[in-house]
């Protein structure tokens, strides 16, 4: 007798296995960091400390007054005295004057009055006296106090999954736990009287279990943990002692044993365990007699016995969403009617993008399983594919994100979790950014360049750097100014203007927008920028400079207002600017450039947005 399934759709089943995973995925831990890569962070990490933590030398040298250099070369060196030596780790009451030096090893904190260090190559020592052959100016081969990583800066975003490289940035600014989201924990179980362990003899009628190693290296792969739990024989009893052993786990999961006939079996021993069937039967291929039952507060999933069946499965209901290129699919194949059809692809990867193409020999094959790269969803009413862009749903690595580099700014920010996107962003500047457009690193790029000729942003610099390939989407208007602590009581640009020699100042990095508006206000009142204490000194982010002003470490600094109110600190306008998108031509059309250009027209942004918010302004 044929037995029928209740066939559910997709959406359906998703909707039951995500409610359930919310549950699990909102509950938090701490992990120290040995035990922190892999995990997704549940909160933004700043750092509370500069790295470096002081001033140091970059060379084996001598560290100098850089004046005293001056007039040193091959054939007539100039001759110091060396009052003392330092090595990394070593605090000294060291300072020099002029004719003096200190021997200094890399890493090493630089002594006071030192500005330069000269690297030992160019040195040639004489009992407590050192030759100097080449001449250094100031600043040379010193790494200074922040200069990587300044407190306050934003180092690590909510929902970042640690890699190594994270953790050791966490390291460098003294976080030794972090908060991040529970693993979740999947049972598995095998299912098959014809299913044996790999390290045994294979038998004649046998077949070794792939599915249970494929499923535990992406569940380790997606960063969650699994238990094995072995292989159940066609028996209900062996079938239910495992599933009781594995309700210790989130989420049991059972490979094989779905099918009609077999599946009654699954089925029963879900209901004799007190459970429920929520679903048995999908209207996919492959995995069609799919099972969803519910064990008090745990979800039991009855996966396909092919491997890439399996996979797929698991990847639809378990997988990063986001882990998805698109392609163009050159071939045409006919797909079942009736039915979404999960469909194993090739990548193929090319100038213009990815090509995608089919594996067609069927689920039971094991090639399939190692030659496909993803899969692609073909819809019920479709019947057929034909030189068209898919997506492929990746079932390896390979992430895929817009890369935005360029000015600083929390709107991006903003924009990003308004689109739901993926995206690295690299903070380097507007003129970086521009650069990194020029050389196709960059998808978006964030600027804010005011011509000093034109009083206009952005668009002279296009020009004078001759961009190619590439749009100017309109952004919106920041207001920057002056932020500063309450107790230096200035009410206006004058009262800055007047006092500016007695302020410590922190900088912006060269080549960032806020860098030209903060030399073009020097240049405009007539001020030498070596005369302003801390005109060197920079950091990389608005907030930095905020921090840096809270802190003491400087007395004001130049950033947005909605920085300096963030912050508790006084501000003073000095220009609206327009903060600028500048985008790759051939990346435009791209869906996630599309959506982030929708969520910037869209999204609550602390800014003012001008009518053309989110038009082409430029085009090259």
């Amino acid at each position: 007798m044929v037995r029928y399934l209740t066939l559910h759709s997709i959406e359906e089943v998703k909707s039951i296995i995500n409610e359930h995973l919310e549950k699990l995925k909102n509950e938090v831990e701490e992990v120290d960091l040995f035990n922190a890569v892999g995990r997704v962070l549940t909160e933004d990490i700043f750092s509370n400390v500069d790295v470096p933590p002081y001033d140091r030398a970059k060379m084996d040298g001598y560290a100098v007054k850089a004046e005293d250099t001056y007039e040193a070369d091959e054939d007539n060196p100039v001759e110091l005295k060396i009052i003392g030596s330092l090595k990394a780790g070593e605090v000294k009451d060291l300072e020099i004057n002029n004719g003096e030096c200190v021997e200094i090893a890399t890493g090493a904190m630089i002594p006071k009055g030192a500005n330069a260090v000269v690297m030992v190559e160019y040195t040639e020592r004489e009992g407590d006296k050192v030759k100097i052959y080449k001449a250094v100016p100031p600043m040379e081969n010193i790494q200074f106090t922040g200069s990587d990583i300044m407190a306050g800066e934003l180092v690590l975003r909510k929902n970042t999954k640690l890699t190594p490289r994270d953790v050791g940035v966490l390291a460098a600014i003294g976080k030794s736990r972090v908060k991040v989201y529970k693993k979740l924990k999947f049972g598995i179980i095998s299912t098959g009287n014809e299913l044996i362990s790999p390290e045994e003899p294979l038998e004649f009628g046998k077949i070794y279990d792939i599915n249970s190693y494929a499923l535990a290296s992406y569940i380790k792969n997606l960063g969650y943990d699994f238990e094995f739990f072995g292989i159940a024989k066609d028996d209900k009893e062996d079938l239910k002692e495992k599933i009781k052993k594995a309700l210790k786990c989130d989420i049991i999961l059972l490979s094989g044993g779905t099918s009609a006939g077999v599946g009654d079996l699954t089925e029963t021993a879900i209901k004799e365990l007190g459970g429920e069937i929520l679903v048995h039967g999908i209207k996919i291929k492959p995995g069609k007699p799919t099972i969803v039952g519910k064990i008090k507060d745990k979800l039991v999933v009855g996966l396909p016995g092919y491997p890439t069946s399996c996979l797929t499965i698991f990847d639809v209901f378990f997988g990063d969403e986001k882990n998805v290129v698109k392609a163009m699919f050159p071939q045409r194949y006919i797909s079942a009617k009736g039915r979404v059809e999960y469909l194993p692809v090739i990548l193929v990867k090319h100038k213009n993008g990815y090509s995608a193409y089919p594996i067609t020999k069927g689920s039971g094959a094991i090639t399939s399983l190692s030659e496909a790269d993803g899969y692609i969803v073909i819809e019920e009413n479709k019947e057929i594919l034909e030189n068209e862009e898919v997506e492929v749903h990746l079932f390896g690595d390979v992430k895929v994100g817009l890369n935005i580099i360029g000015s600083h700014c929390i709107g991006v920010d903003i924009i990003l979790k308004e689109a739901k996107l993926l995206a690295k962003t690299i903070n380097v500047g507007s003129l970086g950014g521009l650069l990194e457009i020029k050389r196709g690193e960059a998808d978006i790029a964030g600027i804010h360049l005011l011509d000093e000729k034109t009083n206009t942003y952005n668009i002279p610099f296009l020009e004078r750097y001759m961009v190619k390939d590439a749009l100017l989407i309109r952004g919106y208007i920041r207001e920057q100014g002056f932020m500063f602590r309450k107790e230096l009581e200035f009410n206006s640009i004058e009262d800055i203007v007047k006092n500016i020699y007695n302020l410590e100042f922190i900088n912006r990095n060269k080549g960032s927008g806020t860098r030209i508006l903060f030399d073009k206000f020097l240049k405009d009142n007539k001020i030498n920028p070596k005369d302003i204490k801390g005109y060197n000194i920079e950091a990389k982010t608005h907030s930095a400079v905020a921090a840096a002003v809270v802190m003491k470490k400087a007395d004001i600094g130049l950033g947005i207002r909605n920085v300096a109110e963030q912050y508790g600190l006084e501000f003073i306008p000095l220009a609206d600017e327009h903060y600028d998108f500048l985008i790759r031509k051939e990346r435009f059309n791209d869906e996630d450039v599309q959506k982030f250009i929708d969520a910037l027209k869209k999204a609550k942004l602390p800014f003012k947005k001008p009518e053309n918010c989110g038009d082409v302004i430029w085009e090259s």
